[in-house]
């Protein structure tokens, strides 16, 4: 079970995090318990990081939080489908 604290729109607290896959000052993608969560708005940062805690803490302005299911790497993408 995760929590995801958001204060006003500027600081977000996010437990059980277990990568942070991809971030940027616009997106942050992160692994949540098997589960992509994906944090979109402006200037964000990720302030504190600890995952052995499994603890995030991100400011800026946030515009969207989306959930999505983590894919296995072993799948492969298209075009590895393609060429089997």
């Amino acid at each position: 079970m995760h929590n995801l604290y958001i204060e006003d729109r500027k600081l977000i607290t996010i437990t059980e995090v277990t990568e942070v896959d991809n971030f940027d000052e616009e997106t942050i993608l992160l692994t949540v318990q098997g589960s992509n969560l994906l944090l979109k708005g402006q200037n964000l940062h990720i302030q504190k990081l600890d995952l052995e805690e499994g603890k995030a803490v991100i400011s800026g302005t946030l515009n969207s939080v989306n959930y999505s299911e983590k894919k296995d790497k072993s799948e492969g993408g298209f075009l590895k489908k393609m060429l089997k």
